[in-house]
């Protein structure tokens, strides 16, 4: 009777608790993050002087390194938004774009010419705006682009983002756009300013960063998103089975154009600049690489790949100056050599025994 009345130890709760965990621990610690920096970063003489008071930590937090390392979370954040939009292309569909930059400058100039003194949209109205202009761009070139495979698909991704960033580049386009100058010094709304309110600025892209996350893992792990697998393993194959793989994989260019188009909107907003370097392939190769070091098809590990990008990239500069592009070169080859699958993947494959 006692053995009835109790409780399997698989229960649901049990479940979602043991997947999620590490997350929800993760969060926290972002959540609690301009806190723990304005009460350990700086000297412990302010730090008294602002005790018990939570809008002095609050301020202590908007100033000197604490300040700093939040704007440092932030890009890490930004980019890992970006990074996973990507995977869902590359580690989840197999989807080779090299034109993925496309939707992340999409995003920052839409944002910039909106809210800017051409249009002086709400920033309300403006976001809405990025998302109907990524969901139209990408499913518009998704349709395009998907029709070929391979190589072909590559080079016609590659087209397309060229074909923006020469628009963003025309001098014909310089009332909206800046030309090869971009845009500078858009009136960002004074509560969204990453200057004067850097703490407000860090749950936003928090915010937008925990949805991303929630939707991709969603998708990925969704009956859709196994179908996107099993045309990434062999497409022909899934098509026997009865599958259209060109609508799974449409899903999923579309799915990644919104999302890099949201980070490339935060990240305008955040440096309150927008170039046409954005929309570079360049700036494709970098999500690339996140995903790499991260683990493709891992969703986690692209963002873990972004955040190690960022700081190595932070600290490299300082200790090598302008050769720290030579050691980050350095740095990928190993990592690719040594741990094919990246950080995650390869964590993940040793986990359950797999041999390289």
């Amino acid at each position: 009777m006692e053995k009835s009345l109790a409780l399997p130890s698989t229960s649901p709760v049990q479940k979602w608790v043991r997947q999620w965990w590490p997350y929800l621990l993760v969060l926290a610690f972002l959540v609690l993050f301009p806190l723990i920096a304005a009460l350990t970063i700086d000297d412990a003489s302010a730090v008294q002087e602002g005790a018990g008071t939570l809008d002095r930590l609050m301020q202590r937090a908007e100033s000197g390194y604490a300040k700093f390392w939040q704007g440092m979370i932030i890009q890490m954040l930004i980019l890992g938004i970006f990074a996973m939009s990507y995977d869902l292309l590359l580690g989840y569909s197999g989807i080779l774009s090299f034109g993925h930059a496309m939707f992340f400058g999409t995003g920052g100039y839409a944002i910039a010419i909106l809210i800017g003194r051409n249009f002086n949209w709400p920033f309300g109205l403006a976001l809405v705006a990025v998302v109907v202009i990524a969901l139209v761009q990408s499913l518009v070139f998704g349709v395009l682009s998907l029709r070929v495979k391979g190589v072909y698909l590559a080079m016609v991704t590659l087209a397309f983002a060229e074909m923006f960033f020469i628009l963003a580049e025309a001098g014909d386009f310089r009332a909206y756009t800046g030309a090869d100058d971009g845009l500078h010094g858009f009136p960002v709304p004074a509560y969204l300013s990453a200057t004067d309110h850097r703490t407000r600025f860090y749950y936003l892209t928090l915010i937008f960063f925990v949805a991303v996350f929630i939707m991709a893992k969603r998708l990925v792990d969704s009956p859709t998103g196994k179908v996107m697998i099993a045309s990434r393993e062999n497409d022909n194959r899934a098509t026997m089975i009865g599958y259209n793989t060109f609508w799974f994989k449409l899903i999923a260019f579309v799915s990644a154009g919104v999302f890099a188009a949201l980070a490339g909107a935060l990240s305008a907003l955040y440096q309150v600049s927008v170039t046409p370097s954005m929309l570079s392939v360049g700036r494709t190769i970098d999500a690339l690489a996140m995903t790499i070091i991260g683990g493709v098809g891992t969703l986690v590990g692209p963002i873990i790949g972004a955040s190690i990008i960022q700081l190595l990239g932070y600290w490299l500069e300082r200790w090598f100056g302008s050769s720290w592009t030579l050691i980050y070169g350095i740095i990928f080859m190993l990592i690719v050599i040594f741990l094919p699958r990246g950080i995650i993947g390869t964590l993940r494959g040793r986990k359950v025994g797999a041999r390289d």
